[in-house]
């Protein structure tokens, strides 16, 4: 009796050390450990882009720059008698593999000239972008480094909703934040995110937080913290991460091929609601209902149609709309998709052959989370398309006064009063500016329409 007892807590001591779960301390998560063992996996990440004094009005000649001229470096001169100004944002980023492998988010590194990662040690390496995906919103990096403590990485799937989680970044550049919350829900979709099933959580994370990893309580990396959503350009109890299962696939996929190979449909769907179940005879709100199909692509000549529901790819259900995109993107370009479809009040089996996806164009900006929170107009500025031409800036969201006056997402801002835009960071420091004036006037491009909007800030 006194063996077997003994054993037990052999087995028990084992069982624990595998899956070690952080102590509580009373009624309260104690994370302590955590950051002792993980905090020095994450770090903190600096991206300068170089800005020509031409695309920033007011450089050098403004007040604010006479002000600082004294402070810093003169400015580069460049061919051409111009001038650039190095322009640096902020974010985070993780250890995934000891000789120096960097998971961050996309927009962090986007454009940047120079990518510099800081480790808690202190010790600076300029680090090589590997590749990056937009869509995903995944970056991998690597610095020429080894022995490095990379952070271990856990099963978002098994994460529940309720459950407490660890944020640990540079919010505001203040390296090495730690904050904490629960997760508020599961397999989020995001507007113009549809592969990306987001955890959503409250666990306080701002600009600067971006890439950086998201712990459970077994000390694990379940997620990448990526946006929030926030009216001030701050936290506001809602955080949204890319799961690591999503990141560590793209990552795999930027290490052996500097980009991701996704398969594709060649349709637009959306969520099945109550009424549109009833409508089109379905026992119950599922599936993606297709609304439109594009010409010539794998699922027209499928035979796909406008008003199928699609409740099964390769035999996976389709619950919500979300997660068509998931699966079809894990899919091999040429390879074959069954999918079972609901037409005509009717079980229908097709068959397509997907193509490939092609490369998306980034149209973030620098600045990551404030560039996806609206400004003191309301507006969310991209750049450009790269189809789209050389002038002015799009709107990707509109609301608060910009939306008032009438200003829509897909709307081109040519010019600030007088001046014309060809950069995500000239609208600001335009807008920055203007807004000082407390009157803003907009040249806005709809369509084949150009107007002058004013907008009152005061």
């Amino acid at each position: 009796m006194k063996n077997w007892l003994y054993g037990l807590f052999i087995f028990c001591l084992v069982q624990l050390n595998a899956t070690p779960l952080y102590a509580f301390a009373g009624d309260l998560p104690d994370f302590t450990q955590i950051v002792k063992d993980h905090g020095a996996s994450v770090v903190n990440i600096t991206s300068t882009q170089l800005i020509h004094a031409d695309n920033v009005p007011g450089f050098p000649d403004d007040q604010m720059f006479q002000f600082f001229r004294h402070f810093m470096p003169a400015p580069e001169a460049q061919g051409g008698g111009g001038a650039e100004m190095p322009q640096r944002s902020g974010g985070s980023g993780f250890i995934i593999s000891s000789d120096g492998y960097i998971l961050t988010n996309a927009h962090v590194v986007d454009h940047a000239d120079k990518v510099t990662v800081k480790l808690t040690d202190r010790r600076e390496f300029t680090a090589k972008v590997i590749g990056m995906d937009t869509r995903t919103d995944i970056a991998l990096l690597k610095i020429n480094a080894t022995g490095l403590p990379k952070a271990p990485i856990g099963d978002p799937k098994q994460l529940q909703v309720g459950e407490w989680v660890l944020a640990i970044g540079s919010p505001f550049g203040f390296e090495n934040s730690v904050t904490a919350g629960i997760v508020s829900a599961k397999n989020r979709a995001l507007p113009d995110e549809n592969y990306v099933p987001f955890i959503q959580t409250d666990a306080a994370v701002n600009p600067g937080n971006s890439g950086g990893p998201l712990f459970n309580m077994k000390g694990q990396v379940v997620g990448i913290n990526s946006q929030i959503f926030s009216r001030s350009g701050g936290y506001m109890g809602v955080s949204f991460a890319i799961p690591i299962d999503v990141a560590m696939q793209t990552a795999d996929q930027l290490k052996l091929y500097g980009k991701v190979k996704r398969g594709q449909l060649g349709v637009v769907i959306q969520d099945v609601n109550a009424g549109a179940a009833s409508a089109f005879g379905l026992a119950r709100p599922e599936g993606a209902l297709v609304s439109e199909v594009v010409p010539d692509g794998p699922a027209a000549r499928a035979g796909l149609k406008a008003g199928d529901v699609i409740l099964k790819f390769n035999g996976q259900p389709i619950s919500r709309s979300i997660d068509l995109p998931l699966l079809v993107a894990e899919s091999k370009p040429g390879s074959v998709a069954h999918l079972d479809i609901w037409r005509n009040r009717a079980m229908l089996a097709l068959s397509a052959t997907l193509g490939e996806m092609p490369d998306k164009v980034s149209h973030r900006g620098h600045g990551g989370w404030s560039d996806a929170s609206p400004d003191k107009l309301g507006l969310v500025i991209e750049p450009l398309p790269h189809t789209a031409g050389k002038t002015g800036v799009l709107v990707r969201d509109s609301e608060g006064l910009a939306a008032q006056a009438g200003i829509q997402p897909g709307d081109i801002i040519l010019a600030i009063g007088n001046k014309s835009l060809h950069s995500v960071a000239q609208y600001k420091a335009l807008m920055k500016t203007a807004l000082q004036q407390h009157t803003v006037a907009l040249l806005i491009k709809r369509e084949s329409e150009t107007l002058y909007i004013t907008l009152q800030t005061q």
